[in-house]
């Protein structure tokens, strides 16, 4: 069975720093990107970033660029996204995708979700 489970959120002050990871379970998935995506309370899931199963290609969405990083580790099946200066709209939860092929900023090409962790800025 095609798990992926998400760790890492919680409640974090403004300009903190917060890493999320995802491992994944039930089939290898090193040759599948992956990526993260959030959804805030009343607004449609956002894309965050993406990452080609070798690396080569990573995408984030602006409002993130320069503040948050995805990285994988294929031998244990899991992405991680580390994010600094978190911001009030930073909020949301945050949930991990794979998909086989490119990396994409849409959700409806991802095949496997997890359920999402939750990430809290306070102010």
């Amino acid at each position: 069975q095609v798990q992926m489970v998400e760790s890492g959120g919680g409640l974090v002050q403004a300009g903190g720093s917060l890493r999320l990871s995802c491992a994944a379970s039930g089939r290898t998935f090193s040759r599948d990107a992956m990526a993260w995506f959030r959804q805030a309370p009343g607004k449609e899931r956002e894309f965050v970033s993406a990452i080609s199963w070798g690396g080569g290609t990573i995408m984030y969405a602006d409002s993130v660029k320069g503040r948050f990083t995805i990285s994988r580790d294929n031998a244990n099946n899991t992405v991680y996204l580390q994010m600094n200066s978190l911001k009030a709209e930073d909020a949301a939860v945050y949930t991990c995708a794979a998909r086989k092929g490119l990396a994409s900023r849409y959700s409806y090409e991802y095949d496997y979700w997890g359920q999402g962790t939750q990430v809290t800025v306070s102010s």
